[in-house]
């Protein structure tokens, strides 16, 4: 594990992931490590303990390349595809831990889990190769604190379309992906922060996530230390965008999260 407390961004990319199948733009024909982008998710590491958050597509390539060596807690954003679908990948640290993983989710989430993974959350009789073994726990958002693996964890309710999404803010950092919207519970618990996560999926406008403008809108109203912007779509090259005025200009403070990225907390 990391020696210090860190955040690591295990991916950064939107639901499709950067490189697009098929796409043929700049950005999904570059070769900039910064411009291929697994699917959104994190890893917390913090006094001993190792925490995810999501288990995204990609999370068995992710957890190769973080050589992350166990998992004490999974925390979930929301049920979308993009960022559950790694959840089978849990039972290769069921079988070295020899115990069960503790999950944290909303009730939409949970509801979503267990429709949609009937084998892990209702199970019958066990064939073939196993399942992964976890502790579905629910909670209510509006919450002020979760402890998680004996770690104080601030839950975030935010408004992803018409359903709520969670973003998590662990000491000084925020991590505040997939939202169209951060009502004012929220904003307030993310005061004197030094490091935001922040979606941002396009510049264009979008229905289920923030856009560039709407992003720098929350930077401007929670003024964190510096920001990293995830969730990014195949319309940001990494390379192209520098902080400063102008087109193509990020505020200062302002960067684009890439996958790999140590945040310190």
């Amino acid at each position: 594990m990391p020696s210090s407390r860190t955040l690591t961004i295990l991916g950064c990319g939107t639901s499709t992931g950067v490189p697009i199948p098929t796409c043929r733009c700049q950005v999904c024909r570059s070769r900039h490590p910064r411009n291929q982008r697994l699917r959104t998710s994190a890893w917390l590491h913090s006094e001993g303990k190792s925490i995810l958050i999501d288990t995204a597509t990609d999370f068995r390539q992710q957890a190769l390349q973080a050589k992350i060596p166990r998992i004490d807690a999974v925390l979930y954003t929301h049920p979308h595809s993009d960022h559950i679908l790694g959840i089978d990948e849990l039972r290769a640290f069921n079988f070295t831990q020899k115990a069960s993983i503790p999950i944290y989710a909303n009730d939409w989430t949970c509801e979503e889990l267990g429709e949609r993974f009937p084998y892990i959350f209702k199970p019958g009789p066990v064939e073939g190769g196993g399942i992964p073994r976890l502790e579905l726990n629910r909670f209510d958002p509006a919450v002020e604190r979760l402890k998680v693996a004996g770690l104080s964890i601030i839950p975030l309710p935010l408004r992803h379309g018409s359903k709520e999404s969670v973003g998590y803010r662990f000491e000084s950092v925020a991590y505040v992906t997939d939202c169209s919207y951060i009502p004012e519970t929220a904003l307030n618990r993310m005061k004197g922060l030094s490091t935001l996560v922040l979606d941002c999926v396009r510049p264009a406008p979008h229905q289920t996530h923030l856009n560039l403008d709407q992003a720098l809108e929350v930077v401007s109203q929670v003024r964190p230390k510096r920001t990293f912007l995830t969730h990014l779509g195949h319309d940001f090259d990494y390379t192209k965008w520098k902080t400063g005025r102008g087109p193509g200009r990020l505020p200062k403070g302002v960067r684009f999260a890439y996958d790999g990225l140590r945040i310190s907390i």
